[in-house]
């Protein structure tokens, strides 16, 4: 315990309270044998132990009561007389007596529990008596600044109040988000404390993993394991595990099922033991649905009553595509792994204080348009826009026309247009939703009176307070037309009406996002084969996948019915789907195929080989299953450019499927119609899909439904009593998931032969010293990627190739190939992941001159080879390695692996002209910097070819380092220049002071005493 005065002030604290220890740093300055050195009172993130004359907490603050903002504790200023009592002024930093230890610490504690607003803390009554619970009212503050912020901004101002404990969130904070219209053009820091956690089993997995590997280094450094728990609800729904083994079977459901418990016994044993160590954690089993529709559906609470305090729900998830609960009214994104873990274990997020772009909605959609053709178009729109770290919130008076479900669409497909949300408020339509899926009428009535109390509630019927945007775009609903995306990216919108020349030019064009560099005299090439004895043909752009699958669509009544239709018009017509083709259906929730049964309409889904398949993400994420062989050798020994339509969310090159280098995104409705016709090389308007039983010519517009067809099928169909009685059932688990034995350990028994679960060398020799910033010197280039460098292209989500490093890895553990799996089946080996990293068969590295494909260049002797082979190499001969990259670096799905992967690898920092946001903050978790290159310039203006060896001079002191500072960056050829360490906030700079952000909550947590 120490007493520091300075010039600019008085600071005293507790060590063990700012999670300091003898020899650590940041926060809380520097100690030296026991004694903390505060410097000049500078130091930001004592914002309970510091109380400086220039500081949030200066005279002037504590007389005045601005605004309705409450005055600041009295007890501040006793502290600061005890404080001075105990401090000799001729003595800059001393130790202060035991007993003026204790009565220091009482009082800190005193401070860090009393909230500083308790003056708003009002009682939400029962209109017939009684009370719902107490809440921290909002418009209590009597700011008029609240009335204009927008409703995503409020929700962060109150987790802020409710949680301003005057240690983790200050009332500077709260002012801050208050005063958001001038503060977030700053880029200011803020801290946010999310309801809950959710997660999914190739994010969760890992994330269990580490918890469990938290809890051995916590007992081996002599503390209380016990402390690694969640101290919020954390669900994690099991959904990315199953694959498309078995189609076109009524039985498909059942047989992949069944190849799903096999291959992952025990990675689900692992996860159940899990949701038995840890407290507060839920873990729903297989074949249940998927993460994101069963959040929707059932998990979301939107206002929180526990112990009787009302709050509203919020939620981080393992998931980028969390964001789908946005469309519901709660606040929910996705973050990587580690940050996940952090907010688990009682941490703040620390987050920059967004924009928020307004986006106007007005309108109807026109007759036979679709969500997801809306969601395309307001996906390019965004892109166009630039809404990378923003949150964008929908309004105006087309929302009355957008159901819950087309809502849910458009918030899910937030990662597709880069915002870290895209908002809807709750309103009339939210509540109808909720009681549809089946949450008690009590509970609907608590949730609005709450909201309405609280000015977080929309009432078109009421006129409308003009809120404040950062910035504004409107969309007409009746100009959107049906459209697709692709061949390779989710914002590369193609209007239907135009496919056939879009896909004519894709032919043309050089190999890139929109080219496949298809020579004109190949390009009409026909490929005969036999297919179970009877004669096929493949053109390019024929369909070999068509997928109805992913939480995007499979939750909307309104298309999945719509998709039933068109296969019932089809089927009435005569028209059938070529038998080479995959077809499958994947609903992400039992709910569906209630629905398709009510409605009689599977039948003819089934008689076009759209058989359920399972209740999981599937093709979406890669777990399309193999094709045919006969297919894949016509495809392959051709090298022709055939297509997957997928009603998806990602389509980027290689995770679909490895053979289909055309990947497009469509609503369910048009993947039912582009498998019937069995091309994208086609003109609906203009060519007959098909030819029916009467040798008559079928057009599209004959099997198409109109919206007044869906919408009756859909009021008939959808009944709140399917939602109640499916997660009834789900919280009984299944037979396979019941049958699963697991040891009832606190600790996990780490088997050193599984090639599953294995423990991470994250904490190995770790000490309750921080190991300080680290610089990187004489580094060589292990990687040169241009621009759009995916997630999916660090660490791939799908098969493990038979020649990759991963495959041998196994192999040589008596792995059979068959029994390889995913390697998202695989997150909890980081052996296997570290193999993996970098390992997809589609990535262009410059270092290999033209040729793609997982290998590098090792520069000291110029060898081609494997990515892990020569970051193995580097490693032994005791040389970091750097990696060069564009723009849009790691964007995708939210992967701790891909950062982690190329930690272990030896990747110290990784030099690019943007990262997405997601994956920035992840590379900054493990302990790897971000660095990004001054605007308009890039590796290839430099001229760095990617053989230089990389100096990058980053200070040994973390006091020395500030966000978005510039870094120096020089080569052993004599080139020099700068870039901006993307470390953005204070903490992240604490995280890479220790190591990384697990390592900091390890010590935080040892050190905390309350």
């Amino acid at each position: 315990m120490v007493v520091a005065s300075s010039d600019q002030g008085l600071c005293v604290f507790s060590a063990s309270l700012m999670g300091v220890h003898s020899g650590g740093s940041r926060p809380g300055g520097t100690v030296v044998q026991g004694v903390a050195v505060i410097k000049d009172g500078r130091d930001k993130d004592l914002s309970l132990g510091c109380i400086h004359n220039n500081g949030p907490y200066k005279k002037k603050s504590q007389k005045k009561d601005t605004k309705g903002k409450p005055r600041i504790e009295e007890s501040y200023k006793t502290i600061l007389a005890d404080a001075k009592h105990e401090a000799r002024h001729t003595t800059r930093t001393r130790q202060i007596s035991p007993t003026g230890i204790e009565r220091f610490k009482r009082r800190i504690l005193i401070m860090a529990t009393r909230n500083a607003y308790e003056s708003i803390l009002k009682t939400l009554e029962k209109p017939g008596g009684g009370e719902f619970g107490k809440y921290y009212s909002l418009p209590d503050l009597n700011d008029p600044r609240i009335d204009k912020l927008p409703y995503s901004i409020r929700i962060l101002l109150e987790s802020a109040i409710r949680n301003c404990d005057n240690f983790q969130v200050t009332p500077r904070d709260v002012e801050k988000i208050v005063d958001w219209q001038n503060t977030s053009p700053k880029q200011v820091e803020i801290p946010f404390k999310p309801a809950r956690v959710l997660l999914q089993d190739f994010t969760g997995v890992p994330a269990v993993v580490d918890l469990a590997c938290m809890r051995d280094a916590m007992n081996k450094l002599g503390s209380d394991s016990n402390k690694i728990n969640p101290l919020v609800p954390v669900d994690l729904v099991i959904d990315h595990s199953v694959q498309v083994d078995v189609a076109r079977s009524v039985n498909a459901v059942q047989a992949n099922m069944d190849l799903e418990f096999q291959r992952n016994k025990e990675r689900f044993s692992f996860l159940k033991w899990g949701s038995n160590a840890f407290q507060n954690m839920l873990v729903v089993p297989p074949g249940s649905g998927i993460v994101h529709q069963v959040n929707l559906e059932y998990l979301a609470r939107v206002v929180f009553n526990k112990d009787g305090m009302l709050y509203p729900d919020s939620v981080v998830g393992t998931d980028s595509h969390t964001t789908m609960i946005d469309g519901l009214g709660v606040a929910g994104w996705g973050v990587g792994g580690i940050e996940a873990e952090a907010a688990m274990l009682g941490q703040p997020m620390s987050m920059v204080l967004p924009g928020v772009v307004g986006f106007k909605l007005l309108g109807k959609l026109r007759n036979g348009v679709t969500a997801t053709d809306l969601v395309l178009t307001v996906t390019q729109m965004l892109r166009k826009h630039g809404v990378v770290g923003k949150f964008v919130e929908f309004y105006g008076e087309g929302m009355r026309e957008l159901s819950l479900a087309d809502r849910a669409t458009i918030a899910n497909m937030s990662p597709e247009y880069g915002a870290t949300m895209g908002f809807f408020p709750v309103d009339h339509v939210t509540l109808q939703y909720l009681k549809l899926t089946g949450r008690s009428d009590d509970t609907v009535f608590m949730i609005e009176s709450y909201l309405r109390a609280n000015n977080m509630f929309v009432d078109y019927s009421q006129l409308q307070t003009e809120r404040v945007y950062s910035s504004y775009l409107e969309l007409n609903l009746e100009d959107v037309e049906p459209c697709i995306s692709g061949p390779k990216r989710p914002h590369d919108r193609v209007p239907v009406r135009e496919m056939k020349m879009d896909w004519h030019a894709c032919l043309d064009n050089k190999v890139g996002f929109k080219g496949f560099a298809v020579p004109k005299e190949s390009q009409n090439k026909v490929v005969e084969f036999s297919f179970h004895g009877a004669p096929a043909q493949l053109r390019h752009g024929d369909v070999v996948i068509a997928a109805i699958t992913s939480c995007t669509n499979t939750s909307n009544p309104s298309v999945m019915l719509g998709a039933a239709l068109v296969a019932k018009k089809a089927c009435e017509l005569g028209l059938e789907v070529k038998p080479w083709i995959k077809t499958s259906l994947a609903p992400g929730s039992g709910v569906v195929t209630k629905y398709l049964q009510q409605s009689d309409l599977q039948k003819y889904l089934n008689q076009l080989g759209f058989h359920i398949v399972g209740y999981g993400c599937t093709t979406c994420i890669g777990n399309s299953g193999d094709i045919d062989e006969a297919v894949a050798s016509a495809i392959s020994e051709n090298d022709t450019v055939v297509a997957a339509v997928l009603s998806g969310n990602r389509n980027f090159e290689g995770r679909v499927h490895p053979l289909t280098r055309a990947n497009y995104l469509a609503s369910p409705p048009l993947v039912v119609a582009y498998a019937l016709a069995g091309t994208v090389d086609i003109d609906f308007e203009t060519e007959p899909i098909g030819m029916g039983k009467d040798g008559k010519k079928i057009f599209f517009r004959d099997i198409w439904p109109s919206t007044e067809e869906i919408a009756e099928v859909v009021q008939s169909s959808v009944l709140p009593d399917m939602f109640r009685a499916t997660y009834e059932a789900i919280t009984k688990g299944n037979p396979m998931w019941n049958q699963l034995s697991v040891p009832s350990s606190m600790l996990y028994a780490w088997d050193p032969s599984s090639t599953y679960i294995h423990e991470p060398p994250y904490f190995k020799d770790m000490t309750m010293a921080p190991p300080g910033p680290h610089g990187v010197k004489e580094a060589y280039c292990l990687l040169n990627f241009g621009d759009s460098i995916t997630t999916d292209h660090v660490s791939p989500a799908g098969s493990i190739h038979k020649d990759s490093p991963a495959a041998k890895y196994l192999m040589e553990r008596g792995v059979d190939r068959r029994d390889f799996n995913s390697y998202g089946s695989r997150r909890g080996n980081d052996e296997v992941m570290a193999r993996g990293t970098f390992a997809n068969i589609r990535i262009v590295n410059k270092l290999l001159k033209g040729e793609v494909g997982p290998k590098t260049i090792y520069i000291p002797t110029g060898e081609k080879m494997s990515v892990f082979d020569a970051a193995m190499r580097y490693k032994s001969a005791g040389h970091s390695t750097i990696i060069l990259a564009g723009a849009e670096y790691g964007s995708g799905s939210s992967r701790d692996w891909a950062a982690k992967g190329p930690m272990l690898l030896g990747v110290k920092a990784v030099i690019a002209k943007s990262f997405e946001r997601i994956h920035r903050s992840n590379l900054v978790g493990m302990g790897i910097i971000p660095l990004c290159f001054k605007p308009g310039e890039d590796a290839d203006t430099l001229g760095l070819t990617g053989h230089e060896r990389f100096s990058i001079d980053i200070p040994s002191n973390v006091d020395w380092i500030q966000p978005g500072q510039d870094i120096t960056v020089v080569t052993d050829d004599g080139k020099s220049f700068t870039c901006t360490a993307r470390f953005d906030t204070e903490v992240e700079l604490a995280y890479f002071d220790h190591g990384g952000i697990l390592p900091y909550v390890i010590r935080n947590l040892i050190n905390a005493k309350h």
